[in-house]
C-alpha cells in the first residue's frame, strides 16, 4: 500500500529530527553542552545551517530534545521479575553493562544533571525521568527493605555515583544490590 504524502514527508522529517538528536547527543559526550554548537550538528547531519531551524526552533528546543532522548534510553532497565529481589538484580545489572557499553549515555547524563541546576526545561525532562525510576524502585524494593524510598535513593544516588567509573560501577552497584537484599525482610 503506498504511503500518504504526509506520511512520507512527517517520516521524512521525523527522520531528520531523530538524525540531528542524534548529533547533538553525540557532541554534547563529547564536548559537554558548552561545546554543542548548531552549525556543527547541522554540518554531523549535512544540512544546512538553516535548515535545522525548520525542525528546533531555538537550541533550548534541540536541547529539551536532547534530554528526552537521552531519559528513553532507560525506559526498559527494568525488566519484569519474579520476585523483588531478582527485579533489583536485574535491574542494577542492566545498569551495569549500560555504563560499561554506552559510557556516552552517562557523560550526557551528566551533562543534563548540570544543565538542570539551571535550566527549568531540562530539570523539569529530568524530574519526570527521575520520578518514574523513583517510583519503579520503590515499587521493585517494597517488601525487600524495611524503608523502600530511602533504599530507592541510595540506588539513584549509587548509580549517579559511578556512572562515569564503569570500572568500578560493576563491582559497586552489584555490591549494593547484594547488601538491599541481604539486609532486607524478603
Amino acid at each position: 500500500m503506498a504511503a500518504s504524502l504526509n506520511q512520507v514527508v512527517g517520516g521524512e522529517g521525523d527522520d531528520r529530527r531523530a538524525q540531528l538528536v542524534a548529533a547533538a547527543f553525540r557532541r554534547v559526550a563529547e564536548a559537554g553542552f558548552e561545546g554543542l554548537r548548531l552549525r556543527q550538528v547541522a554540518e554531523d547531519v549535512g544540512i544546512d545551517h538553516s535548515t535545522l531551524h525548520h525542525h528546533f526552533a531555538t537550541k533550548q528546543d534541540l536541547v529539551e530534545a536532547v534530554a528526552a532522548h537521552t531519559t528513553r534510553q532507560f525506559w526498559g532497565t527494568s525488566p519484569q521479575a519474579p520476585d523483588p529481589a531478582s527485579a533489583l538484580r536485574a535491574h542494577l545489572a542492566t545498569l551495569r553493562q549500560m555504563i560499561v557499553e554506552q559510557p556516552g549515555l552517562f557523560v550526557v547524563t551528566v551533562e543534563l544533571d548540570l544543565r538542570a541546576r539551571r535550566d527549568p526545561a531540562v530539570a523539569a525532562a529530568m524530574e519526570r525521568h527521575e520520578s518514574g525510576w523513583r517510583e519503579r524502585l520503590v515499587e521493585i524494593l517494597t517488601g525487600l527493605v524495611p524503608d523502600p524510598a530511602a533504599s530507592a535513593e541510595l540506588v539513584i544516588a549509587a548509580v549517579k555515583g559511578v556512572r562515569l567509573l564503569p570500572d568500578v560501577a560493576g563491582r559497586v552497584l552489584h555490591q549494593l544490590g547484594e547488601h538491599l537484599i541481604g539486609d532486607g525482610r524478603g
